[in-house]
């Protein structure tokens, strides 16, 4: 019995030993067990080209924790797994954020949720602009750049920052002041480069209300201003300037497409019907002139603006709601009209301010074929009161329009999405005819807008603060954000070169930074 217990021991612990030494053989780093490869790409030399997004920028702010965090240094941790070199960043000075000139603030600190909302850390930045650094530096992202300002000489000159000639965050980092960002990129001699670029040729319009002009015809970016959309003609051609050059010497690299504005909480997070019931006498002296207004739009033709506000019932089990009033510069101006109609009944000099205040006045739609889009910052002055205008026409987004600074109308958001859809079908076309890894950026956003996306058993959704996808400026991803786009990334790298590189765990990264680092 005892010799029989031996060999059965002897049996049991070679049984262990096997099976110790064939998960030994599994290789945890890779993304299928198998010993870690490169596959056909060179990781050795990893330069990252694009805008805030590949900077690392979060919460309002660029600052060291968030540069850690950016998706290009989460990619070159992975490279480094399969011979990939040194990966250097331009950090700021601090975890406050922001800039200064001159020793002057041109940029405020980042955001920290202070449990209602967003508010700036306390601290005094200390980053100043003119202190240039010694590179070159992998991590090439600049916030604020646009597609063409990546091949801009004097895009990192410091003489030319107050006159927005320049941007702050590339003078701190370019080889000299007349250099391009792709020029300092390029001498590097990547063997690798990632490159995701064009989300500011339509954002600033978009985050501006559509404040700016739509360039489409003009190919001179000299001419535009900061919240332009950028002619598609022109982003194709600097978009095939920078692929050609960064793929030259044989490097080989990954490209992203523009995520629609409208997949993040920035454009999503405050409903186009925000108001409660009115008070019963506001809601009729309202509908009484809104629907005067609309009679007048059917008797010429055109259709109705207003709807019929609903007031408050006075019933707590039950709540009302009623659509923002906003100012849509895209309406026929109906000034005069509305002025003609009005002074019988109210003397020329109130009908003349309510014709000019409702002109092109209209409540937002919800509509998914018209669904206009209210900006986050706009919260601050919903139901607030209009300085200088006259009681009862000054409550902001009910009697007195939302101006257009604060909303991202219908007419608007299909401007951005033409031009988007073109950046987009230019970057594909240069990934297949460059052979390069394709992260389509659009539609993984798109799924984390509509729905949510599960990644590492975390719900990834764009629902502002509490989604895990977003900082609190609701347009640049959080901690967990960046990880999941790094790992979008790292999917189409395999994909295309036949790596098997892991990717880093979302549930590693925090959802907010807190408000001291």
């Amino acid at each position: 019995m005892i010799k029989n217990f031996k060999w059965l021991l002897l049996v049991s612990l070679t049984f262990v030993a096997c099976t110790s030494d064939d998960e030994a053989g599994i290789d945890t780093n890779s993304s299928d067990g198998l010993p870690l490869t490169a596959g056909t790409a060179d990781f050795s030399k990893y330069v990252s080209l694009g805008n805030s997004l590949t900077a690392g920028y979060c919460d309002g702010a660029l600052f060291i924790a968030g540069q850690e965090g950016s998706y290009p240094n989460l990619l070159s941790q992975q490279f480094a797994l399969v011979g990939g070199g040194e990966f250097k960043i331009p950090f700021m000075n601090d975890n406050v954020g922001g800039l200064l000139l001159g020793g002057f603030q041109i940029q405020g600190p980042r955001l920290y949720f202070n449990g209602t909302g967003p508010a700036p850390v306390s601290g005094t930045p200390t980053t100043e602009v003119s202190n240039i650094l010694t590179g070159p530096y992998n991590n090439m992202g600049v916030p604020g750049a646009k597609s063409f300002h990546l091949v801009a000489p004097g895009y990192g000159n410091v003489a030319g920052v107050a006159s927005g000639a320049a941007n702050p965050y590339f003078v701190r980092f370019a080889s000299s002041p007349g250099t391009t960002v792709l020029a300092d990129a390029v001498a590097q001699s990547p063997t690798f480069f990632s490159l995701w670029i064009g989300n500011n040729d339509v954002l600033s319009y978009a985050t501006s209300g559509g404040t700016g002009i739509n360039q489409s015809g003009n190919l001179d970016p000299a001419t535009y201003g900061g919240n332009d959309i950028t002619d598609p003609n022109v982003f194709a051609s600097v978009y095939s300037t920078l692929v050609n050059q960064l793929t030259a010497n044989g490097a080989k690299g990954v490209v992203a497409n523009i995520p629609y504005v409208t997949s993040v909480p920035f454009f999503t997070t405050v409903p186009t019907n925000p108001i409660p019931g009115l008070p019963a006498a506001s809601a009729g002296q309202l509908n009484a002139l809104f629907g005067g207004i609309n009679s007048a739009l059917a008797g010429a033709g055109l259709p109705a603006r207003f709807v019929t506000l609903v007031a408050d019932d006075a019933n707590p089990a039950t709540v009302e709601s009623n659509p923002l009033l906003i100012k849509d510069e895209s309406l026929l101006n109906i000034s005069s009209q509305i002025t003609a109609a009005l002074t019988p009944v109210l003397g020329a000099p109130t009908a003349g301010y309510l014709g000019a205040l409702y002109g092109q006045a209209r409540h937002a739609s919800n509509a998914a074929a018209s669904r206009d889009y209210i900006l986050l910052t706009a919260r601050a002055v919903i139901g607030t009161t209009q300085t200088g205008a006259p009681a009862p026409f000054n409550t902001i987004g009910v009697s007195y329009p939302m101006q257009d600074n604060t909303t991202l109308t219908a007419s608007e958001t299909a401007e951005v999405k033409t031009a988007t859809d073109a950046y987009n079908a230019t970057i594909l076309a240069l990934a297949n005819s460059k052979d390069l890894a394709f992260v389509d950026a659009n539609a993984a956003l798109n799924q984390v807008a509509n729905g949510g996306l599960v990644y590492n058993g975390y719900t990834m959704t764009s629902t502002y603060v509490t989604g895990n996808s977003f900082s609190l400026d609701g347009v640049h991803p959080s901690p967990k954000g960046y990880a999941l786009i790094a790992n979008k990334f790292i999917e189409a790298i395999n994909a295309k070169y036949g790596s098997n590189l892991k990717g880093p765990n979302v549930g590693n990264y925090r959802t907010l930074f807190p408000a001291v680092l």
